[in-house]
């Protein structure tokens, strides 16, 4: 495996290029910090796009910002925070993580379920393609309503479609005070009901998750007296659960954190990754913690962390039953080299999904059967 570092977008072109006269395959990697998800032992030479980091243009007035895709996602965040804004998608990564990495691997953190997913806040992008051409898609303004909507398409395509070498971001302001209500002692029935109850209220609840055991969590976030009012008012629509706990940013950070990935779960297991309709979520993963399995819930039931030792087969089929997927997040090298880290698509989807991938990278250079699913691109 060679490791390739280029400077620039033309340097990305020519080792684009180089691979695609040579027959070789690259695999676009940020702050390298997603390796281990999907297949191992991938038949590749790496190109890191980390050296290509920076912000490139910042408007706090037009809330939007261009930065290259090897920017840290660290420097993001504090160069918005210190204009009072945020990337109101909570992105996550480990150190290192890069804006780029975050794009191609669809990273939404527990405020999705209000502000929405990374996929929405995308603007624009620059980017490199299998052909070894350099192109633009999208604007840098946040209205933006010709032609194609490529930036919704490279969010979560996890590099199969293009190198992305820059992005332009929609920011919002960072709110001025969050409060996060906490319903202890409920057990799972009414802690899933309590969430879909706190997203029907018109409180524009930011985030809700359900630490099984713990608590049940609803975050507002906005000024102090609106925060205030919606606290009231909440408390009050939900009175049959019990009066909540209140904790300030500082008291929850640890246990929103503790959502973004399924920390909270065990490290040692198998993880999944749970997209469910939130009133068949609890049904859906019964069967799975009679067989031993763990969870934490977040985007009001929407998303479900799940351990489990085993039973690949149900989990997929639990989730298709309730018409949701399930992504292996995290297992051992030789659970990854057999099940596909995605969740398997119908037939007429899959060939429609390698249609896509062979119009922007044709001879299959950035196919380096990471999902087990297209072992000889052509």
């Amino acid at each position: 495996m060679i490791l390739h570092t280029p400077q620039n977008t033309q340097e990305v072109r020519d080792l684009v290029s180089d691979a695609l006269a040579g027959g070789g395959k690259l695999e676009i990697t940020g702050g390298a910090t997603r390796l281990a998800f999907g297949a191992p032992d991938r038949q590749a030479d790496r190109l890191s796009l980390a050296a290509l980091s920076g912000i490139l243009e910042y408007d706090p007035a037009e809330l939007v910002l261009t930065a290259r895709a090897g920017t840290a996602l660290a420097e993001l965040n504090e160069a918005t925070a210190a204009q009072g804004q945020a990337l109101a998608f909570e992105p996550w990564g480990a150190a290192g993580s890069t804006i780029g990495g975050v794009v191609a691997a669809g990273v939404s953190g527990p405020r999705r379920v209000s502000a929405g997913a990374v996929r929405d806040h995308l603007l624009g992008f620059e980017a490199v393609s299998g052909r070894g051409d350099s192109f633009r898609a999208g604007a840098k303004v946040v209205k933006n309503v010709t032609g194609y909507d490529l930036p919704k398409l490279v969010c979560g395509s996890w590099g199969r479609l293009a190198a992305l070498t820059e992005v332009t971001l929609k920011v919002l302001p960072r709110p001025p005070e969050c409060q996060t209500l906490l319903w202890r002692g409920l057990e799972d029935e009414a802690g899933f009901a309590l969430l879909r109850e706190a997203m029907r209220q018109p409180v524009d609840a930011a985030a809700a998750s359900y630490l099984p055991g713990h608590a049940a969590l609803v975050r507002l976030d906005g000024f102090g007296p609106s925060v205030a009012a919606r606290k009231a008012h909440l408390t009050t629509a939900l009175e049959r659960y019990g009066l909540p706990d209140v904790l300030d940013a500082h008291e929850a950070a640890p246990l929103w954190a503790s959502l973004r990935d399924g920390a909270a779960l065990a490290p040692e297991l198998p993880l999944w990754r749970l997209s469910l309709p939130p009133r068949q979520a609890l049904a859906a993963i019964a069967p799975l913690l009679a067989l031993g399995g763990r969870y934490v819930a977040d985007w009001a039931g929407g998303l479900i962390w799940l351990v489990l030792e085993g039973h690949e087969d149900i989990v997929r089929a639990q989730a298709a039953l309730a018409g949701g997927h399930a992504t292996l997040a995290r297992a051992p090298a030789a659970l990854r080299a057999r099940i596909p880290a995605l969740h398997p698509q119908p037939p007429a989807i899959e060939a429609l999904s390698r249609r896509v991938r062979r119009a922007f990278d044709p001879m299959g250079v950035f196919e380096i059967n990471r999902f087990l699913d297209e072992p000889n691109a052509d």
